[in-house]
């Protein structure tokens, strides 16, 4: 599918430019799919999607995939509403799956401050997983404020509020097919 990108940026006033196009988003996921499928050749890794922001992503991420693998979910949050994280991680949904010896890819939207996927690492973690690593869309590493590692990242962005592709403001413009900056 092709999306007129321009064209969602005239109707929307509250955008101010595209920062990544929905051509690019398509050919660097193909690309991390590839990635990933030579990594999981004789494994059937879990990918555990972040809601809500990450779902678009995980979509289109596991059709770009060449392996077997399961699907599940997790809520986790550090916003609430607005732009600046509370600094405080809820778990407001946990995994249905059991995840002991078993390869984990977590599927992040954005690692911004690093706080949300540390904490997430430390918890998966106390559940004996064979391997955990972390599949972003977007990496804000100026934002960063706790150490953490992106295995497998899409694109390293600006120190600046993004929406579209699944990313929303205040639970608005996750449907832009690509990646947005809110106007000042």
């Amino acid at each position: 599918m092709t999306y007129d990108d321009q064209d969602y940026l005239r109707r929307n006033s509250n955008l101010d430019r595209v920062l990544i196009s929905s051509e690019e988003l398509f050919k660097r996921i193909q690309e991390m799919g590839n990635e990933i499928t030579r990594d999981y050749q004789d494994s059937t890794p879990i990918f555990v999607c972040i809601l809500k922001g990450a779902y678009v992503f995980l979509a289109d991420l596991t059709r770009c995939l060449g392996v077997d693998h399961e699907v599940d979910f997790m809520a986790v949050s550090s916003y609430e509403g607005g732009t600046q994280s509370t600094g405080v991680v809820k778990i407001e949904k946990d995994l249905r799956c059991n995840i002991t010896d078993r390869d984990i890819i977590i599927v992040e939207d954005i690692v911004d401050s690093g706080l949300t996927l540390n904490h997430l690492v430390e918890l998966l973690s106390t559940r004996s997983p064979r391997s955990i690593r972390i599949a972003a869309l977007l990496d804000k590493a100026a934002a960063r404020t706790k150490p953490i590692h992106v295995d497998y990242k899409g694109f390293e962005i600006p120190k600046e509020f993004v929406v579209g592709y699944g990313l929303d403001y205040d639970e608005k413009l996750r449907n832009l097919p690509f990646i947005g900056v809110l106007k000042p």
